[in-house]
């Protein structure tokens, strides 16, 4: 057993109910391993499990964050393939706001070289929305034209690149300038800023009035009616 320090919800509200305190971690199970974090992930899911929109699974009290990164620290048994000292990521139930965790070996993965423990630990979870969007929910395959809203978010970003790899013509739509930008520097081939312009006709304009295959809308009523049209 190690005390270490983490983030934890003790009832349900604003930021004020996230108390940080001490708690206890067992030596890992057979089949897990432990971590020692060195950066985690933020995202809006943890903003909903700890007002209640989403119940946490084990109730109250409980530990938010979804994704990390960090170090093997120690093993149970029946972990073939991983070792203590191995830098590893993983997206994982909540948990991650804690200095130590422990973890099903089978859901982490090991960083590569060149690759941060921050940047790890923030793209897991929008990576794997991204790899469900781009490769199972529709496929994109090159020469494909696809739209993207909300293009420089996180998911955003990530799936920009990811389609562009993949051989499709890129369009997003993102609401400022500097946002127009990080997009352009991300993947994409042309990014509408919809507080300036009709996504739509830009979208015919671009396409020759063939409109895109698919379009990816994370925004929903604002953007509905006009993600068909396209």
């Amino acid at each position: 057993m190690t005390r270490v320090n983490a983030i934890v919800v003790h009832k349900l509200g604003g930021p004020e109910v996230l108390q940080f305190e001490q708690v206890d971690v067992p030596l890992p199970a057979p089949g897990e391993v432990q971590v020692r974090n060195t950066a985690i992930g933020l995202n809006f899911i943890d903003v909903y499990f700890r007002i209640g929109l989403y119940p946490a699974a084990g109730g109250l009290p409980f530990i938010p964050g979804n994704e990390g990164a960090g170090v093997v620290t120690a093993l149970g048994n029946d972990t073939n393939g991983l070792a203590i000292g191995d830098r590893v990521a993983y997206a994982y139930g909540m948990g991650s706001y804690s200095e130590l965790r422990n973890i099903d070996a089978n859901r982490v993965v090991k960083i590569p070289v060149g690759v941060s423990d921050q940047s790890a630990a923030a793209m897991m979870l929008k990576g794997m929305t991204a790899e469900y969007l781009l490769l199972r929910t529709f496929e994109v395959k090159a020469g494909q034209t696809i739209l993207i809203h909300a293009a420089a978010g996180g998911v955003g970003l990530i799936a920009g690149q990811w389609a562009k790899y993949l051989g499709a013509t890129v369009i997003g739509t993102a609401g400022s300038p500097e946002k127009v930008a990080l997009t352009l520097a991300h993947g994409y081939d042309h990014v509408i800023d919809y507080n300036k312009k009709n996504f739509v006709d830009d979208v015919r304009e671009i396409t020759n009035g063939v409109g895109v295959d698919v379009v990816y809308d994370s925004v929903g009523r604002t953007t509905w009616l006009g993600s068909l049209d396209c």
